[in-house]
């Protein structure tokens, strides 16, 4: 009966990691909305619809000033603008990303969080120190022990899921989080009950190496649906595009294989938009284009040498 229950909640997505997507894009010197998924939380659309920010203001200002992602554990007594609305909303905590073709920013991605609920889940930003990947700082919930575990760990390059995608230079998908020799903290990943997990580089100017790091619970998911587009030219060839190269879904298991390799061609739905754009793209509609029946995704395009090298994908 408990498996049961908990299925519902994970095939229903009744309670997520993250309950709030937004993409702030440049505009005439401040950042404006393009969109953002906000499921209930009406009030605070409203509020968000409103806002725009200037460099250094608000949290996609300060990520936007300092070329930088930022993880904002708390709004109170914080450069955050729309506390009030977020405390009604009971959101509690942050992630900004910006995207950056070279040392043009394309758009500020960020996430949004609640407290409470047992909610499971981290959302973490690991910066590059001299050849370490340590971590900048993180979002947990629940996962207390989780937590002090990582702030208690590094990674040289090449090591674990933050290494592997700091020497790689590509977004890296692992599987069984608690049971993966690969993953370094298995062993307190497994007691918080993490299952998956997605590693992207977050390129920005001045040389700097950040990994951004999603890490999803199955009784709160951060999502349901992960995917890894590849867009470089040794991968696509002459016919452009990207392919998926690695995916997962709680549904339907591996969504790749050899056999079945699946190209998207620029402004071929979302993460053909993405690739087209070099945008975030994010809907929270239940549009008859969101894949597999989904409600909600989010697409972050990786950007390499002026272009998309990497499109990243989760469904809710």
């Amino acid at each position: 009966m408990m498996d049961a229950a908990l299925d519902a909640v994970i095939d229903g997505a009744k309670l997520t990691f993250v309950e709030v997507s937004e993409v702030w894009v440049p505009k005439e010197g401040r950042l404006v909305l393009a969109e953002g998924d906000y499921g209930r939380h009406t009030d605070f659309a409203k509020a968000s619809g409103t806002e725009s920010f200037a460099p250094g203001e608000g949290l996609p200002g300060k990520v936007w000033a300092e070329a930088r992602p930022v993880v904002l554990k708390s709004f109170e007594g914080s450069y955050f603008k729309r506390t009030e609305a977020a405390k009604a909303a009971g959101l509690t905590s942050a992630v900004a990303i910006p995207v950056f073709a070279g040392a043009e920013l394309k758009a500020v991605l960020t996430i949004l969080c609640a407290d409470g609920d047992g909610r499971v889940g981290a959302v973490e930003l690991w910066k590059d120190s001299d050849g370490l990947l340590m971590l900048d700082d993180g979002y947990y919930g629940a996962a207390k022990h989780f937590e002090w575990v990582s702030q208690h760990t590094h990674f040289p390059r090449g090591q674990g899921l933050p290494g592997g995608v700091a020497a790689s230079k590509t977004p890296i998908l692992m599987r069984d989080l608690g049971a993966g020799y690969r993953f370094i903290r298995a062993d307190s990943a497994g007691k918080a009950g993490l299952t998956t997990g997605l590693g992207m580089p977050v390129p920005v100017p001045g040389g700097t190496s950040y990994v951004l790091t999603l890490l999803s619970a199955r009784g709160t998911p951060l999502a349901h649906r992960f995917e890894i587009w590849d867009a470089r030219a040794e991968k696509v060839g002459r016919d452009g595009g990207a392919v998926l190269v690695d995916g997962i879904c709680a549904r339907e298991g591996a969504l790749w294989n050899d056999q079945t390799e699946r190209r998207v061609l620029p402004w071929q739905g979302y993460v053909g938009r993405a690739l087209a754009t070099g945008v975030p793209q994010v809907d929270g509609s239940g549009a008859a284009g969101i894949a597999g029946g989904y409600t909600s995704i989010v697409v972050l395009p990786i950007h390499s040498d002026g272009a998309v090298s990497h499109v990243v994908a989760w469904y809710i």
